[in-house]
């Protein structure tokens, strides 16, 4: 789809250096102070389906999957120019639905195609190379069958996701393991663990045939998490308020609590809530079917699974969790850009915490916009419009140090 182009100070807790930045009144006793970004380095003038990540390559520009127009382009922000690279298909050089794209070793670039059910490499001349499945072996006992779709992928091209399934019928547990797994052996180990969303679970039919369904509860706490270079996974934990890394050794480091005010959820929330869910694509859809005691998986985003929802005709808690669920961008300084609930109609809010778990800054997007991904020297945003087409800006990255006074 194309659509007609758009047209520091030093503070007792951050030295803050960018261009265009303007401060905001700090929300909370010893925060930093907020500042905004300016105006955008570069904005692409035509629209895009949904993204959810960005490639930066060594040229400055990016690879874009777009699973709703079902492409992978190759985008050159300063030019406002974009190509398409490879093809819409099952075989060598095409996808059917390709969702995002993660750096790896050697200025490659893992493709995630949905359509086929597959990772792709792409080579730094654009080429298609070997893929694996993303159904990875068959369920284990006390764990459901590895899915290596990346929240996050390492320096060393090592894929963490999300461990998939609970016990049919069960108890539904309240936590799941991030796995890190490894592309060349397949092997599979747990690098951390975290809180996910609450579910309503209705159990029905007969000693024969039983049917579970199970529906999140929208807005319940669940614990976000992401992954630095060097195999660090970052985790903003849902119950009290704070940060915690997780080594690749296992140690843990945990940052102080972070004082914040709950926001109440009112009908506002919930309409932003929803108008959220679908400007990002919805979430991806998972089918298990078993023929012959042959089991097929297929993926895919969008669809059903987009359209806006009746907020009545759902739960929801009295406040909102403090963070929002989800991937926690890592930028090339080794911060995580942890995206905070504010009120509805509020400016986009990304709270900034370092090694440590500490905050050393909060940074302001116009409301709606959010952080896809980094470059050497810029973070990456997708702003909409009022029909809620996409659009992907460039800005420069902050520089935030954070200053001891002893």
């Amino acid at each position: 789809m194309v659509s007609s182009p758009r047209f520091l100070t030093a503070t007792p807790f951050a030295l803050l250096a960018i261009l265009g930045l303007s401060q905001e009144p700090a929300q909370a006793q010893g925060a930093p102070e907020p500042i905004r970004l300016g105006a955008p380095t570069a904005e692409f003038p035509e629209d895009f389906g949904a993204i959810q990540t960005v490639r930066e390559l060594p040229d400055g520009r990016v690879l874009v999957a777009d699973p709703l127009s079902k492409a992978v382009y190759l985008v050159d922000l300063a030019q406002g120019r974009r190509t398409v690279v490879g093809r819409e298909g099952q075989g060598p050089g095409e996808y059917r639905q390709p969702d995002a794209v993660w750096p790896l070793p050697g200025d490659s670039t893992l493709l995630v195609d949905l359509g086929n059910g597959r990772l792709i490499t792409v080579g730094p001349d654009l080429s298609f190379g070997a893929s694996v499945p993303i159904a990875l072996g068959e369920p284990r006992p006390g764990q459901g069958m590895v899915m290596a779709l990346p929240q996050g992928v390492d320096g060393q091209g090592r894929i963490y996701a999300r461990a998939m399934g609970g016990p049919g019928g069960g108890p539904y547990p309240d936590s799941a393991a991030v796995l890190r797994i490894h592309r060349g052996s397949r092997a599979v180990d747990t690098a951390a663990t975290f809180k996910i969303q609450d579910v309503t679970q209705a159990v029905s039919g007969g000693a024969n045939t039983r049917d579970v369904r199970i529906s999140p509860i929208p807005l319940s706490p669940e614990d976000a998490w992401g992954v630095a270079p060097d195999g660090s996974v970052v985790l903003a934990r849902a119950g009290e308020p704070r940060v915690e890394w997780v080594a690749p050794d296992g140690t843990v480091t945990r940052g102080p609590t972070v004082p914040l005010t709950p926001v109440r959820i009112g009908s506002a929330e919930k309409e932003e809530y929803l108008l959220e869910q679908g400007r990002s694509g919805g979430g991806i859809a998972i089918g298990v079917e078993m023929r012959n005691d042959q089991m097929s998986v297929t993926f895919s985003r969008g669809g059903a699974g987009a359209r806006r929802r009746d907020a009545s005709q759902q739960s929801w808690p009295q406040a909102k969790p403090p963070f929002y669920s989800g991937r926690i961008p890592v930028d090339p300084l080794g911060r995580a850009w942890v995206r905070r609930h504010v009120r509805a109609g509020e400016a986009s809010t990304y709270d900034l915490f370092d090694r440590r778990g500490e905050r050393v800054a909060t940074v302001l997007l116009d409301h709606g916009k959010r952080v896809v991904g980094f470059g050497r020297e810029s973070v990456y945003v997708v702003a909409f419009d009022d029909l809620d087409l996409s659009y992907l800006e460039r800005y420069a990255l902050l520089v935030v140090e954070k200053l001891h006074h002893e």
